[in-house]
C-alpha cells in the first residue's frame, strides 16, 4: 500500500525523524457498541484502515483497551506488514472493566503490561509513540503525573518505545512533563466551542509538539451548532468539514484524528483538508467559542 496524497499538508515532531501527514485517523470507532467488543462487519472495519492508508493517511491514533485489544488486532489484520511511513500512536492509563467502565490505570505494572499488550497486538517490536493518558472522561485529573510518565520514560530507555506523548493533561502537567522526558505531542479536547487550550496549542507550535484535538464537534450548543451549519452552509459542506477545516486553519502543529467506521465517511472526513474558510466566515466561526476556563484550575462544580 503506497500513500499518493498529502491530505492537509504535513507536520514534523520536533527532535524525531517522524513526518505525519496532518490528517490522520482515529481507530476508536471499529470497535463494537460502546468500544466494546469487535465490530458487526470485521470486513468493513478492514476497509476503512485501508483506504485511510491508501488515500494519504500516515496517523492512526489506537489504545489496545479499545475493544478491549479488538481494535490493535483489526488494524495487524488490516495493515501488517505496514507501510514504512505509517505511524501508529497508542494510549497508556486506562483499562476497562468488566463492566464496560473506564477505570484509571497507571501503576507501574499496569502501564508496563499496557505497553506489552499494544506491543503484542499491533504485531510491533517498538511502539512509535505512546501517549499517557492522564485525566478521566470528564477532562484532566490536576495531580502529578511524575510517577507514571517515569515508569514510561523507563520503558522507552529499554527501547519498546520509541516517542512519549501526553492525552488530556493541563499546561501545568505539561511542564512538568517535560522535566522528566521528551514530549512529541498532546492530545486534549478541543474544537471550535471548547478552547481552554488556545495558549497551549501555541506554546506548542512554538515548540515543534504536535496538538490532537479530540471530539471536534463534542460541546456544541443549540446555538453554536446552529452557526456552524450556516457557515457549512454557505461553503457547500458539512459542519463535521467546516470544523475540521477550521482546525487545519487554527496552527499548523494541529493533527487530525477523526474517526469512523465507515469508507464513505472518511472519504467525506478528508474533503475538509481541501476546504479553504475565507476571512468573514473564518470570523463568524472563531466567535462561535473562545476560553472561559484555564485547565490549572479544578472545574467548577457540575463541569
Amino acid at each position: 500500500m503506497t500513500s499518493h496524497t498529502d491530505p492537509g499538508g504535513s507536520f514534523r515532531l520536533s527532535g524525531t525523524s517522524i513526518t505525519l501527514n496532518r490528517f490522520g485517523y482515529g481507530a476508536m470507532q471499529l470497535a463494537g457498541p460502546h468500544v466494546w467488543g469487535p465490530p458487526k462487519d470485521v470486513d468493513a472495519a478492514i476497509a476503512v484502515l485501508r483506504e485511510a492508508v491508501a488515500m494519504g493517511i500516515n496517523h492512526i491514533d489506537t489504545a489496545d483497551y479499545y475493544g478491549p485489544h479488538v481494535t490493535n488486532q483489526i488494524i495487524r489484520q488490516a495493515l501488517h506488514p505496514y507501510p514504512d511511513d505509517l505511524v501508529i500512536v497508542t494510549k497508556v492509563g486506562n483499562r476497562r472493566g468488566a463492566d464496560q467502565s473506564w477505570p484509571f490505570a497507571l501503576s507501574a505494572k499496569e502501564l508496563t503490561d499496557a505497553v506489552h499488550d499494544n506491543l503484542r497486538n499491533l504485531g510491533r517490536d517498538v511502539l512509535d509513540v505512546v501517549n499517557l493518558r492522564a485525566g478521566g472522561l470528564d477532562g484532566p485529573s490536576y495531580a502529578s503525573i511524575e510517577e507514571p510518565l517515569s515508569v514510561l520514560a523507563d520503558l522507552k530507555r529499554q527501547g519498546l518505545i520509541r516517542h512519549i506523548g501526553l492525552s488530556n493533561i493541563t499546561a501545568r502537567q505539561l511542564v512538568e512533563a517535560q522535566s522528566i522526558t521528551q514530549i512529541v505531542c498532546v492530545q486534549n479536547r478541543y474544537n471550535l466551542a471548547q478552547r481552554d487550550d488556545d495558549a497551549m496549542i501555541d506554546v506548542l507550535a512554538a515548540e515543534g509538539i504536535a496538538f490532537t484535538p479530540f471530539f471536534p464537534l463534542g460541546g456544541f450548543t443549540p446555538l453554536q451548532s446552529s452557526a456552524l451549519e450556516t457557515a457549512a452552509a454557505s461553503l457547500g459542506g458539512t459542519s463535521m468539514q467546516v470544523a475540521l477545516a477550521w482546525l487545519l486553519q487554527r496552527s499548523p502543529n494541529i493533527l487530525l484524528i477523526p474517526g469512523t467506521s465507515s469508507v464513505h465517511h472518511l472519504r467525506e472526513n478528508l474533503k475538509a483538508a481541501t476546504l479553504h474558510l475565507p476571512p468573514e466566515i473564518l470570523a463568524d466561526l472563531n466567535a462561535i467559542g473562545s476560553s472561559t476556563e484555564h485547565k490549572d484550575s479544578p472545574p467548577q462544580q457540575g463541569h
